[in-house]
């Protein structure tokens, strides 16, 4: 395999138990090229090798299997700092704290080159880690462009490497506030259902995959609203013990119990008749982590934005 000078290599080991899938189709299911095109184009360049063997893209994976990539990078955005109004909720050398609004895109992609949430943090901030690249400067996780509330940014590399570890570690508590179709049945408890890339729809994620990844998610009720023709609505907080895409309006639509306003996993359920739901109805209300450098506890706490407190106030007096 002759690798292109601007590429980077990745190994890749098929996990045990792993359903038979395409090359093609696995290699973006796990994210390691954006979509399946690129990954057909990929192979077929002669860039991926299975089980050391030139692959071809009708080749299935299975679990055991070793796959071997040259990706080409691509070239890099220049980034140019915004001045977008950011609150941010705590600052010191090592990290921030931000309460992302609404509609606001973590890092530039197509359709989103500006005003995003990194160009934002390159105005307001001195220094970011640069581990997770041009693009994406002091991002550990992120948030979808309509779910608003609390992220984390680094601003050292050995914050970073600390703050990733302790997310993949599961050492923190993430907890989240949605808006959501019908009465959560039994009114708290633990979803725990593995999802991944859709079969059909590589932008989506479902619990009907090829690659399945292991999520768990635990919510309770936090009140109910009985709305005269428009159904049931419910207040619900989510516990994320692991944090996939999309994984919190996934497991909630698998029970029947949609967040509202969410235009991919909802339905028609997602927006009661008589009332303007203005976004997908999703916080990130609290983050509670370790300082990655002092050990000291950080607890933060987001009030519910305006949007989200004014449509509440219309389902407590309609319900009333």
């Amino acid at each position: 395999m002759e690798v292109p000078p601007t590429s980077q290599k990745s190994t890749h080991d098929v996990p045990a138990g792993t359903r038979p899938a395409r090359i093609d189709a696995y290699l973006a299911a796990i994210g390691l090229v954006p979509s399946r095109a690129q990954a057909q184009r990929v192979v077929e360049s002669g860039l991926v090798t299975l089980n050391g063997l030139p692959a071809k893209p009708s080749a299935k994976v299975r679990g055991g299997d070793r796959i071997d990539a040259a990706i080409p990078t691509p070239e890099p955005l220049a980034l140019t700092a915004e001045d977008i109004p950011l609150p941010i909720v705590f600052e010191d050398d090592h990290l921030a704290v931000i309460d992302k609004p609404a509609g606001m895109v973590t890092h530039p992609a197509p359709g989103n080159w500006t005003g995003t949430l990194v160009q934002a943090l390159l105005h307001h901030l001195q220094g970011l880690s640069g581990i997770g690249g041009r693009e994406r400067p002091g991002i550990v996780h992120r948030l979808d462009k309509d779910t608003s509330g609390l992220m984390v940014v680094a601003k050292s590399d050995r914050a970073h490497h600390a703050l990733s570890a302790a997310f993949k570690a599961h050492n923190l508590d993430r907890r989240y506030q949605a808006l959501v179709a019908g009465h959560p049945d039994p009114d708290h408890g633990t979803i725990e259902l593995a999802i991944g890339r859709d079969r059909g729809n590589r932008k989506k994620v479902s619990v009907s995959t090829d690659c399945p990844r292991h999520a768990v998610t635990h919510y309770r009720t936090l009140a109910r609203y009985d709305l005269p023709g428009a159904g049931t609505v419910a207040l619900v907080e989510c516990k994320l013990e692991t944090g996939r895409t999309h994984q919190i309006r996934v497991h909630l639509a698998s029970r029947g119990w949609p967040v509202l306003g969410d235009s991919t996993y909802g339905g028609r359920r997602a927006w009661p008749r008589g009332f303007t739901v203005p976004r997908q109805m999703l916080h990130a209300a609290r983050l509670h982590i370790t300082h990655p450098i002092t050990g000291e506890a950080l607890k933060f706490d987001a009030p519910l934005p305006a949007d989200f407190k004014d449509l509440l106030t219309q389902f407590e007096k309609a319900a009333k």
